[in-house]
Parts: structure tokens; C-alpha cells; sequence
């Protein structure tokens, strides 16, 4: 039997102290980590911050090509709207025509990335949560999508009468002639505004899988939330119409109650 054998039987530990003045020999925190799990540092965060928006821009790139081959025909969609007689829109200045043709395609660039532009939200944000807040987030991903694409759709019904409010308070002294900009500044806003103001739902069901908000708290201040709402659809609004506002405020209301439902069905 050797030594340190001998030493085992007597119930001496196989690893002693390291001597005074030099560092222990025993296991590094890095191998005190979770088998599976990579822990990141912060210019690793910050590596991968700067990925997803690289990837996020080159889609919204990619998006406004295709929107500034398709401009002609958007634009003839987007003046269909108009009454007759108001569809040929003024160019005030020289670079008018070229300023309205890239905006436009800047915002059907986000529209069509859209789909990109969640996915690499939800990669950076993923490895931040446990596996059960993954699990109940997760299906909420494609709803996200959904309730964008919702918003746009609301948008264009809403339009026609919003532009219908608007013009009813012309008269023979308020003569209604359109300049291309600010209309084409006014129906992509309208997009944009409905598009992402209809994703305040996730953002809700994301702070209730972290505490938080919950469902009591929420349906609590319910008489708070329909006047930010309110205040909020007046606002984002960008013709100030009436038809607007109800229709954006109700709808935001509508989803901030089945918000509250999920929310309470998910046990928060």
C-alpha cells in the first residue's frame, strides 16, 4: 500500500490546502457553470448587439429595394383614397419627387422586414430568460407579427374616411390642393403609427412573465390605461382626425383587455 493510499483509509481529503503564498489548485468558476449554458461577457453582449443590428439593417435594406422598384405602383395605390379630381399630387420643390419615392420605400422596407426584425429581437433577448420564460414567450413571436400587419391593415381601412373627415372642412376659401410630401408623409406615418402601437400587447405579457405586471394589476388600473390610451391614440394619430383616434383607441383597448385575459390564463 502506498502513501497516499494510507492517507485515503485515514480519511485525509485527496485534495489538501495548496501551501501558504500559492493559489488553490481546485476547479475554476468557469467550470461552476450549468453544463450547457455559456455565460457571456459584456463585449460579448455587445458583439452580438452589433450582429442583430447589422442583420436587421441589411433587411430593412433589402425590404427598401424592392420599395423603390415598386414605387410607381405604390403610389397609385396610396392616392386611390383621395376623391376624384385630387389624385395628382404637387411636387414643390426639385428633389420633392425623389425625397417622397425614398421614404416610401424606406417604409415598405420595415413593413417587409418586419418578419427579420422580430427574430433578431427575439434572439438577442432569448438567452437572457430562463427556459420557461422561452417556452411562454415563444408563441407570441408570430403574434407580434400579426398584430403588426393588423395595424397596417386597420390603417388603410381607416384612411378613406380619415382623409373624408379632413376634407370636410374645406370651403371656397380652403381650397384643397394637395402637395405630394406631406400626403405621402401623413398615410406612411399612419402605417408606422398603427403598425407598432398594435404591439404593446407583447410588451405587456412580457413584463407580466417577469413579475412585472399582472393581470390584477393591470385590470386595477383599467380606468388609468383607457386614458392613456385615449391621450395616446390622439397623439400618434398623425391627422388628428377623429375616425382616427376612435378607431386606434379601440382597438388598443379591445387587445389590452384580452392582454389582461392571457395574462390571468397564464396564472400571473
Amino acid at each position: 500500500m502506498t502513501d497516499a493510499d494510507a492517507l485515503r483509509e485515514g480519511g485525509v481529503p485527496e485534495r489538501l490546502p495548496a501551501p501558504l503564498g500559492q493559489p488553490p489548485t481546485g476547479p475554476s468558476p468557469s467550470a461552476a457553470a450549468p453544463e450547457g449554458e455559456k455565460v457571456m461577457t459584456l463585449v460579448d453582449h455587445l458583439g452580438e448587439l452589433r450582429t442583430r443590428l447589422a442583420k436587421a439593417l441589411l433587411a430593412v435594406a433589402l425590404g427598401s429595394a424592392v420599395g423603390f422598384v415598386a414605387t410607381p405602383t405604390l403610389q397609385a395605390i396610396l392616392v386611390m383614397p383621395l376623391p376624384e379630381g385630387h389624385r395628382q399630387l404637387q411636387v414643390l420643390d426639385p428633389g420633392g419627387a425623389f425625397a417622397i419615392t425614398l421614404r416610401i420605400s424606406f417604409v415598405v422596407g420595415i413593413i417587409l422586414a418586419m418578419p427579420v426584425l422580430l427574430y433578431q429581437a427575439w434572439a438577442f433577448i432569448a438567452p437572457g430568460l430562463t427556459a420557461g420564460e422561452r417556452k411562454a414567450l415563444r408563441p407570441w413571436i408570430p403574434l407580434a407579427l400579426f398584430f403588426f400587419a393588423l395595424g397596417v391593415g386597420i390603417a388603410w381601412v381607416v384612411l378613406p374616411f380619415a382623409i373624408a373627415f379632413l376634407f370636410s372642412f374645406t370651403n371656397e376659401f380652403l381650397v384643397a390642393n394637395l402637395a405630394a410630401a406631406p400626403y405621402f408623409d401623413f398615410v406612411t406615418t399612419m402605417f408606422l403609427a398603427f403598425g407598432l402601437v398594435l404591439e404593446f400587447p407583447i410588451v405587456l405579457y412580457g413584463l407580466s412573465r417577469v413579475g412585472i405586471a399582472t393581470s390584477a394589476r393591470l385590470a386595477a388600473s383599467r380606468r388609468v390605461v383607457l386614458l392613456v390610451i385615449a391621450v395616446f391614440a390622439a397623439v400618434a394619430t398623425p391627422g388628428g382626425d377623429i375616425v382616427s383616434m376612435l378607431v386606434l383607441g379601440g382597438t388598443m383597448y379591445i387587445l389590452f383587455e384580452l392582454t389582461v385575459f392571457a395574462i390571468r390564463r397564464s396564472g400571473r
